[in-house]
């Protein structure tokens, strides 16, 4: 028998519990039908499609226009003719970054460099949907920014194949931008007009942790999802040590408690993983590695090609989102960090311009792969290498992830640049750089460079003939300088900027990237039979130069039997060889000890 109570009186305080209890109900039941509503083409395709660019573009236009919380501008333009956006998620509704960047973490995601490479693209809309629609908590002390598609003439060069060992999407955008140029190689040399709008927007946003969303297949290994932080050596001292001991063990812990595995970038090519692998050295050529040149953390994610793209979308989703938790729980320590590096070149003497793996520390890492196995080739009747997913492992297998610098330079109080190289002074400006102009001239003792060899590819990088293994020679002298020629003081917030591209050696100068060629080729010269007189004369008047081209001749018997090459020595040691010949137009002013 079912008794039923009498109906009694509800208290005003529990009618008001109920209404507010199913007022949530409510909003509740509202976030579910908005997660519907802003439905990603990626989800539309049950996680089989990438969206277009028009599609992406589309897509945050009506979260901009029905979110305070979302903002979309539009900061440069590309190669492609259209313009470079970004879009702000801020809880608070301020997109002033001159104001907002002291009190906020702020989180730059570049997507689509390699518009291939779609995962990034489809899970940031994800994750920027269902901060707006409540589904995911709002931060309070965090600000994402993503540039939605970086590459955009390579989203616009949509095909299905060029990607082939990729599973999925079916269809995505070519690597290279509309004028086939690598944007991931390019943001020191800045051939194309995209570098010059990131440049834009990074010094505007001033990121304190930048993400670049990749995908990457140099091995079959059980992880979706790799990781490829800025050389925490290179990046230095206390933030340096923070993201290597803190930052990245976080980010791997959070991940691991949502059963997503990550491991570093496996960075092998036709090996197998677990012979051991080195940390990727990210040279300033590479966004990470620009953007550590700014005392930025910066994360490349590099989710495993092989596994299905609705898996990729998702494991970079946990990322990211990991990331924003990371960045609103060590608020007060990453901003003290940054703004600690800021000054920290203060005590500095020299500068690393080398560098090298420390092969005497590894880390090890319990890495779950595949065996392979070494099998004759149906195609090519020789050695290839054969993954089997039927037996997967973990094995202990060493990681170098230390790197050491192996040659540096002395840190001078300013360079001085030659007037007249514009494309240099173009990128300083882009850069923030301060510099002054002489206005009179001005006679100042210089350390001055020469170029005494070099090497050269034999075959074209990124629009270039790169450069390397470049020696100097080194003088001291007074030198007088024009009106017109400027100063660039090393004592500021690009430093380590101007270190990397202003100093020969390093891996990408702006030498080694073909800016200051001209002075490579001789352009005056002498004729033989009217320079044998006066190089007779120049001996007679110079023995020191005479003894020299004895002992040159003892020492080098094609040399002695060369008479061109004797005469050419004499020019190249004497006052008519010309001065600008592999004479290195930017100059150091030592610091006063």
């Amino acid at each position: 028998m079912i008794k039923i109570r009498p109906l009694t009186k509800i208290p005003f305080l529990t009618k008001l519990a109920i209404a507010v209890t199913f007022f949530a109900i409510s909003c509740e039941s509202e976030k579910e039908d908005n997660s519907k509503e802003y439905e990603t083409h990626f989800e539309a395709s049950q996680g089989t499609e990438t969206a277009t660019y028009l599609q992406v573009i589309d897509f945050y236009i009506q979260l901009a226009k029905e979110f305070p919380e979302i903002n979309m501008q539009t900061v440069g333009q590309t190669d492609s003719g259209f313009p470079l956006h970004i879009i702000t998620y801020n809880p608070d509704g301020d997109f002033n970054f001159q104001k907002i960047n002291d009190k906020k973490t702020i989180v730059l995601i570049n997507n689509g460099i390699h518009p291939g490479e779609s995962d990034g693209i489809d899970a940031t809309m994800l994750l920027y949907r269902d901060l707006a629609i409540g589904k995911l908590r709002a931060p309070e002390k965090t600000i994402l920014v993503t540039i939605p598609i970086y590459n955009i003439g390579g989203a616009l060069n949509r095909n299905s194949t060029t990607r082939v060992n990729q599973n999925g999407p079916v269809s995505y955008g070519f690597r290279g931008n509309t004028l086939n140029y690598d944007l991931n190689r390019d943001f020191i040399k800045a051939d194309t007009k995209n570098t010059r709008s990131f440049y834009e927007i990074f010094h505007l946003v001033n990121p304190d942790i930048f993400i670049d969303n990749h995908v990457s297949n140099g091995a079959d290994y059980q992880y979706t999802l790799t990781h490829l932080f800025t050389q925490h050596n290179k990046l230095g001292g206390d933030l340096g040590n923070y993201l290597h001991q803190k930052f990245m063990p976080e980010l791997e812990g959070k991940l691991k408690k949502e059963d997503w595995d990550i491991t570093p970038y496996v960075n092998v090519f036709n090996k197998v993983p677990e012979s051991g692998f080195s940390q990727f050295m990210d040279h300033p050529r590479y966004s990470t590695g620009y953007t550590t040149l700014w005392n930025v953390l910066g994360l490349m994610v590099e989710t495993h090609m092989l596994k299905p793209y609705k898996q990729r979308v998702e494991g970079t989703y946990a990322l990211m989102k990991n990331t924003m938790d990371i960045a609103e729980e060590n608020f007060d320590q990453i901003k003290q960090l940054r703004t600690e590096a800021l000054h920290r070149h203060k005590n500095w003497d020299y500068y690393p311009t080398q560098w090298a793996v420390d092969t005497t520390r590894t880390t090890e890492l319990k890495f779950l792969g595949f065996e392979a196995d070494t099998l004759t080739s149906e195609v090519t009747n020789l050695q290839r290498l054969k993954y089997d997913r039927n037996r997967p492992f973990e094995k202990k297998v060493d990681y170098q992830n230390f790197y050491k610098p192996v040659d540096s330079v002395k840190i001078p109080e300013s360079y001085i640049l030659k007037r007249g190289w514009s494309k240099v002074t173009e990128l300083l400006d882009l850069n923030n750089i301060d510099y002054t102009t002489f206005q009179k001239d001005t006679i100042i003792t210089v350390e001055s460079y020469s170029i005494s060899s070099f090497s050269t590819r034999n075959t074209p990088y990124e629009g270039h003939y790169l450069h390397d293994d470049t020696e100097l020679k080194t003088t001291t002298k007074k030198i007088k300088f024009q009106q017109g020629d400027i100063n660039i003081p090393t004592d500021q917030k690009g430093i380590r900027y101007l270190m990397e591209v202003l100093e020969p050696t390093t891996a990408d100068s702006f030498f080694n990237w073909n800016f200051f060629d001209s002075i490579l080729q001789q352009k005056e010269g002498f004729s033989p039979y009217v320079f044998e007189d006066l190089a007779l004369k120049i001996l007679e008047e110079n023995p020191t130069l005479k003894d020299s081209l004895f002992s040159k001749k003892e020492d080098d018997p094609t040399f002695a039997q060369n008479w061109y090459a004797q005469l050419d020595y004499i020019y190249k040691n004497s006052r008519y060889n010309e001065q600008a010949h592999n004479q290195y137009p930017v100059y150091r002013v030592l610091k006063k000890e």
